[in-house]
C-alpha cells in the first residue's frame, strides 16, 4: 500500500521495481540464488563480498589474528631468540600462549598491555577500534627480579621447559594487583578459589607486549589432532557446507541431558529453514580444578557417545578448545562465547550456572546459575552470535529418558546431581536407563575405577 502511494510522488519517479523496468547487470559481482540456498548462505555471501572490497567496518567481521612467526622468516626469528634475554614460563602460561597464537582471542597481538587490561577488568571490553568483547585479563605474570633484569629490553624470549617457544616484543611492566583483579574477575577474592589461588601465588608484575609465536603448540598427548584453530574449524564447516554453527563449551561428561538440548536447538534450528546445522562439541582442553575429570578421559567419553549415536556423528565435529578453565562464571562465560564466534559459530548454548562452581567456603553456589545466560543476552560485543538459552532438563522416570523438567509434572522427575553421577561411577553402579549412553558411563566407571586403584 505505501508503494502504490509513494509511486505516485515525483519523488519515487523512475525507481526500480516500482515505475521502472528491472534491468539486469551484463556482468554481476554476486548472484544470490535465493531458491537454492537458505536465508543465511546468501548473507554470508554477501558478507564475504563485502568484506573483499573493504566496505564493512573493521570490527563488524571478527577477523582472525594468528601470531605464528611466517615459515619464510621462521629461522631468522629463532636465530634472533637465541640471543635474547628469557622468561621462563609456566605450562598455564604456555596454554595462554596456544590461546593467543592461534587466534582465539583476536584481535590482541599478545598479552595484554596495561591499557588493554585496564578496559578488560573494568568494562570487558576492548574500546581501541569500537566495542569489542573480551571478558577475561590475558596476561603473563613474572617475579620482581624477573621484572629488574629485563626493565629496559626491547625483546625477550619465552621458554618453556628449556624450549624457546616465542618471542615478546617491546615489553611493557605493570603492577599485578592480584586482589583488585580477583575482585573484578570473580566477584570473591576467596585465596581458597583455585584459580584465584594461582593469582595470589603469581608474580607481583605483569608484562605485555606483541607475541611472535615460532611453532604451533603441541603437547604430544594424543589428542592434538582434536585441537583445530579457528581458521581450521571455519574450513571444516566450509567443507561440510554448513549453513549453521551452534556450540556448546563443556568441560564435564556428556549425559543425555546435554544431548537432549543439542539435539533439540539442531531440531529448532531446522524448523527455522536451516538445512545443514553442525554441532561444534567443544571441551575445554586447559588447566581445569584437581576434581574435573581429566581431558583424555572427557574424550574418550565423548567419542563413545557419538558411537552409541546419541550424538549424530555425521553433523557434529568434537574439537578441543585449548583455553584454562578459570570458575568466573558470567564473566567468563562471555569468553567462551566470545572465542566460538570467531572460530565461526552463530549460535551458542549456554547451560546452567556456566563457569561456576560451589564456593570454597560456604559450598553455594558462587555465582547465580540463572546469571551467565542472562549476561550474555546482554553482553556488548557479540556481534554475530544468537545465545540459545538453557532448559532445565531432568530424568523423566515415567519415559525412563532425559527430558525438559515440567513443573506441572514435578513427581514424574529426579534430579541427578554430579554428586550423585560420581557417587554411582566410583561404586561400579549403572544409573537409571535412559541417564547417559551405555558405553559413555562405562568410560567413566573405569575413570573412577582407575583413581581408587592409584590411591
Amino acid at each position: 500500500m505505501c508503494i502504490k502511494a509513494f509511486s505516485k510522488t515525483t519523488f519515487c519517479q523512475g525507481f526500480t521495481g516500482i515505475d521502472s523496468e528491472y534491468e539486469c547487470p551484463e556482468a554481476p559481482e554476486l548472484v544470490l540464488k535465493t531458491g537454492e540456498l537458505t536465508e543465511n548462505e546468501c548473507i554470508q555471501q554477501l558478507v564475504e563480498l563485502l568484506k573483499e572490497q573493504s566496505i564493512i567496518p573493521s570490527g563488524v567481521i571478527e577477523e582472525i589474528n594468528e601470531l605464528f612467526v611466517p615459515e619464510n622468516r621462521l629461522k631468522l626469528a629463532q636465530t634472533d631468540a637465541s640471543t635474547l634475554p628469557s622468561i621462563s614460563i609456566t605450562k598455564l602460561d604456555l596454554q595462554w600462549v596456544q590461546v593467543l597464537a592461534e587466534g582465539w582471542a583476536s584481535p590482541l597481538k599478545g598479552f595484554m598491555r596495561e591499557r588493554e587490561y585496564l578496559q578488560v577488568i573494568h568494562f570487558n571490553t576492548l574500546l581501541d577500534g569500537g566495542t569489542i568483547n573480551l571478558s577475561i585479563p590475558i596476561v603473563l605474570p613474572v617475579a620482581t627480579e624477573v621484572k629488574e633484569r629485563l626493565q629496559g629490553s626491547l625483546a625477550v624470549a619465552l621458554e618453556y621447559q628449556g624450549k624457546c617457544v616465542a618471542i615478546l616484543r617491546n615489553p611493557e611492566f605493570y603492577e599485578h594487583r592480584k586482589e583488585e583483579r580477583s575482585a573484578h574477575q570473580w566477584g570473591t577474592t576467596c585465596p581458597k578459589h583455585p584459580y584465584i589461588k594461582m593469582v595470589l601465588e603469581s608474580g607481583d608484575w605483569l608484562v605485555g607486549g606483541e607475541l611472535e609465536v615460532l611453532e604451533r603448540i603441541r603437547w604430544n598427548d594424543g589428542l592434538d589432532q582434536y585441537r583445530l584453530t579457528p581458521r581450521e574449524l571455519k574450513e571444516r564447516f566450509k567443507e561440510m557446507k554448513a549453513d549453521a554453527v551452534f556450540a556448546f563449551q563443556l568441560r564435564n561428561p556428556v549425559h543425555n541431558g546435554h544431548a537432549l538440548l543439542m539435539t533439540d536447538t539442531r531440531r529448532r534450528l531446522e524448523e527455522r529453514g536451516y538445512r545443514r546445522p553442525v554441532l561444534l562439541l567443544h571441551p575445554l582442553g586447559g588447566w581445569t580444578k584437581d576434581d574435573d575429570v581429566p581431558l583424555d578421559w572427557r574424550m574418550k567419553q565423548h567419542a563413545a557417545v557419538l558411537e552409541d549415536g546419541i550424538l549424530d556423528p555425521q553433523s557434529t565435529i568434537v574439537a578441543i578448545f585449548p583455553s584454562p578453565m578459570m570458575y568466573a562464571g558470567p564473566t567468563e562465560v562471555q569468553w567462551h562465547c566470545r572465542a566460538r564466534m570467531v572460530a565461526g559459530s552463530n549460535f551458542y548454548i549456554v547451560g546452567r550456572d556456566p563457569a561456576g562452581m560451589p564456593h570454597p567456603e560456604s559450598g553455594q553456589d558462587l555465582y547465580d546459575p540463572s546469571h551467565g545466560g542472562k549476561v550474555l543476552s546482554m553482553a556488548p560485543g557479540l556481534t554475530s552470535v544468537e545465545i540459545i538459552p538453557f532448559r532445565v532438563a531432568a530424568y523423566n522416570k515415567t519415559k525412563k529418558a532425559m527430558d525438559f523438567y515440567d513443573k506441572d509434572r514435578h513427581a514424574d522427575f529426579e534430579f541427578i546431581s554430579g554428586t550423585k553421577m560420581r557417587k554411582l561411577a566410583r561404586s561400579g553402579e549403572n544409573p537409571p536407563e535412559g541417564f547417559m549412553a551405555p558405553k559413555a558411563w562405562k568410560v567413566l566407571t573405569e575413570y573412577y575405577t582407575s583413581l581408587q586403584k592409584d590411591q
